[in-house]
């Protein structure tokens, strides 16, 4: 069994919020993913994205820890409650989440998204 080492540099992905989804700014999203399992249920990496909003719709069977780097997040429920998240602190997106994802600083987080429905 092989350790997972995020010091091993790793080709990234790029994309932007869909159209639909996008509340304001035009923000890349960068994604280095270091590790999935053979299963294909979890997927860690780093993620860094520059300032902008968009809307973020949860499976109920996909949740993401995260644990912010640099820059600084909030995490809007539909009821207009905030979660910020800064440099140095984590949080969790529960499964079924629905609310709005907003990059108040451009950010660089870990993260760690398990997924039950990408089962092989």
């Amino acid at each position: 069994m092989l350790i997972t080492h995020f010091n091993v540099p790793v080709l990234p992905t790029f994309d932007q919020p869909r159209a639909d989804r996008l509340l304001s700014g035009n923000p890349q999203r960068t994604t280095w993913s270091h590790y999935t399992s053979a299963d294909h249920q979890l997927s860690c990496g780093i993620w860094a994205c520059d300032v902008g909003s968009w809307r973020i719709a949860f499976a109920a069977d996909k949740e993401e820890f995260f644990c912010v780097i640099e820059g600084e997040v909030c995490l809007w429920d539909q009821n207009d409650q905030g979660v910020v998240v800064k440099a140095g602190e984590a949080a969790v997106i529960p499964a079924g989440f629905v609310g709005r994802f907003e990059v108040i600083q451009a950010v660089r987080k870990y993260f760690v998204v398990l997924d039950r429905s990408a089962a092989v």
